[in-house]
């Protein structure tokens, strides 16, 4: 359904730095930086990009919003974990399967506030 999936940067150094690290924690690569300043971040066939909004106001984080990404649960820790190393803060609950949800869970907030989620589903 989704092509792709963008968040806004105050910083893009910064958001390398962090998104360099989460998506090869996972297996994906480094980012490729494009001529207006965005990087994209391309794996599993979707694109995942950073930029600094084109209207010239701050990026500030969408209250409500979460970007969910599908991953094991072993890539989901390794993911928090170079997330939190560079830049990202850990929220709600520490990574795990959450009791009668059929998930696996791990929730970062990236350097600018955005809420992502790696997400594994569970075979019942």
């Amino acid at each position: 359904m989704y092509s792709h999936m963008m968040v806004g940067s105050n910083d893009i150094e910064r958001s390398r730095k962090f998104y360099d690290a989460t998506f090869k924690a996972i297996g994906g690569r480094e980012g490729i930086q494009d001529e207006k300043g965005r990087l994209m971040y391309l794996y599993n066939n979707g694109a995942f990009l950073v930029t600094k909004p084109i209207d010239g106001q701050p990026a500030t984080a969408g209250n409500g919003c979460t970007i969910g990404l599908s991953m094991t649960p072993e890539q989901a820790d390794a993911w928090h974990a170079a997330g939190v190393a560079n830049g990202g803060t850990a929220i709600e609950d520490p990574p795990g399967e959450r009791p009668g949800s059929g998930m696996y869970l791990a929730y970062l907030r990236d350097p600018d506030g955005n809420k992502l989620c790696a997400l594994h589903r569970i075979q019942q």
